[in-house]
Formats: C-alpha cells, structure tokens, sequence
C-alpha cells in the first residue's frame, strides 16, 4: 500500500484551530468492541501509522450498505447507534455511519477529529448536495482526511491538500474546487466519481436533515436502489439492486444476480453481513425492477 507521503505538493491554507469533537466518542467497552471487530489490539499512540492501520481495517472489515433506508427500516446518524448496528449487529453502514462509527472511535483513542459536513457530486449538482456526506478530517503532523464511507476508494488517509496519490493501482487525487472548496476524486471505476468538502465546515445540523431527506424522501437514491460495496483483495465488491459488480484494476465486471438464494448466500459469504429477512430485501429489488420495466 502506497502511504500518504505519496501525495504530491499543492498546500492549501486551513484553520489550525480545529475543535476536539470530545462529545461524540466510543466508551472504553464500546472501543474494545470496536477493535476486535475489526480485529486489532488497542493502539499504544495515536499516530500517524495506527491512523493508516484503523483506517486500513476498518474499510476492509465493514460493507458500505444502505439496505435500511432502500427498505425504509429505522436508521440512526448518531455513532453510538451505528456501533449497535455494525458491532454488536454484524451489519455494515453508509457515510454517516461508517465514518461516524470511524470518528468516533479515533477521538476515543485520542486523535484529534472534525466530521466535516460534504457533497458528494457537487461538482453536477451544485451546493444542494451539501450534508449529503459526512467526512473526517484528523489533526496530527498536518491535517489528513480520513475516508472510509465512499465505499469504494481510499484505503488510507490522505494529507488533506491538493494532490495525486495512488493505492493499489487505483488513482485518487484531492484538487482545487470553487469557493475554496476541495474536491476529492475517486478512481475511474469507482460508484461516486466525487465528493467536495471545506476543511473547516462542520454542520451537524445540515448533516442530519440531508440524512432524513435521503432516508425518506421516494426520490432518494438510497430509496430507490438498494446498493452494497466491500472492499476485498484485489478487487471490490458490489451490488446494485439485481447486478453484482465486481472492479478490480483491470476494469468492471456485471453479473446479474440469479435469484434469492443467489441474493442471500453473497450478502453472507461475500459482503459479510447479518441480515434476517433477505427475502423481504430480494422482494423489493424485483418490484423496483418491474416498475422501471413498466414506466
């Protein structure tokens, strides 16, 4: 893995008063959780090497999923209800969970973190899609983003500055936007080509009400798609809605999901994930298919 000393000049200015978010951190029980989840032993410094090996951990241990809001189960932004869910519940999480869960448990081993309220696709949709992502920024030797709620991208955290990096064949950079916005960029292949974020933008508020838009408005794409990603060795994993996705460097491939034991078997042998009723799931994805296929 390519470290983030890859990434290449271009400092942009930054607030270096940044606000410690002591209020949102796991317990000392729930961290122990946390670590075994994700199978490490409790760090001895919050340092830049344990922030590459957390943020490495994390993104390969949980499946991004947005499987509650596309059946319209309760969801919760609030970290300590994701840690019921992806913990102790073997479930996976979108942004607001995975890198709330993420956050929360950095500020609890002692790192200095700031949930940023961002937009993914901003550069098409304009400032409406502000609050539609949540994203880390750690305080260490200089600002770094941490990232593990895209589903699909970085597997280590980035200098939070304009710049190139590469990991595991896959190129990202972190480029100059509009009104001093910064503008991550995926890899080619990747579900969400961007996301824009201000280094010192927090608004918990804009966050929460975005999250309620996506989880019940009927034109959410959360709503109207049912979407999972994981990362796994040399290659990641999705499905959107009927198709199973697979990317590695070499490109995409799409297959299409048979049926629901076909539906049911990936989401436990290959996403990893505890779901009681992927018949209900599976159901909802072939209605949501006949409808599209009768409009």
């Amino acid at each position: 893995m390519l470290t983030p000393d890859h990434v290449t000049a271009g400092d942009i200015a930054h607030e270096s008063d940044v606000s410690h978010t002591a209020a949102i951190r796991l317990t000392p029980a729930e961290l122990d959780a946390y670590l075994a989840r994700i199978g490490l032993g409790h760090p001895r410094a919050a340092d830049l090497p344990t922030l590459i090996a957390l943020h490495h951990a994390h993104v390969t241990s949980f499946t991004w999923e947005a499987i509650d809001a596309f059946m319209g189960w309760p969801i919760s932004p609030r970290p300590h209800d994701a840690f019921a869910k992806m913990v102790e519940g073997r479930r996976g999480g979108w942004c607001y969970e995975m890198n709330g869960l993420f956050g929360a448990a950095l500020a609890g081993l002692g790192y200095r973190v700031t949930r940023l309220c961002g937009g993914v696709r901003r550069a098409d949709m304009g400032d409406m899609a502000i609050g539609n992502h949540l994203t880390l920024r750690v305080d260490l030797d200089q600002p770094y983003l941490a990232e593990v709620g895209l589903g699909d991208a970085i597997l280590a955290p980035l200098p939070m500055r304009v710049g190139n990096v590469v990991q595991h064949g896959r190129a990202f950079s972190i480029s100059q936007a509009d009104a001093g916005w910064l503008r991550f960029h995926n890899h080619p292949h990747g579900a969400a080509p961007s996301f824009d974020f201000l280094p010192d933008y927090k608004d918990e508020a804009t966050l929460e009400a975005v999250h309620d838009v996506l989880t019940r408005d009927a034109g959410s794409p959360f709503v109207r798609n049912l979407v999972l990603q994981r990362h796994a060795p040399g290659r990641t994993e999705g499905i959107f809605n009927h198709k199973r996705r697979i990317v590695t460097v070499a490109g995409v491939e799409e297959r299409p999901i048979a049926d629901a034991r076909e539906f049911a078997r990936l989401l436990r042998d290959v996403f990893l994930i505890e779901v009681a009723d992927t018949d209900a799931i599976w159901e909802r994805v072939v209605e949501i298919e006949r409808d599209w296929l009768a409009a």
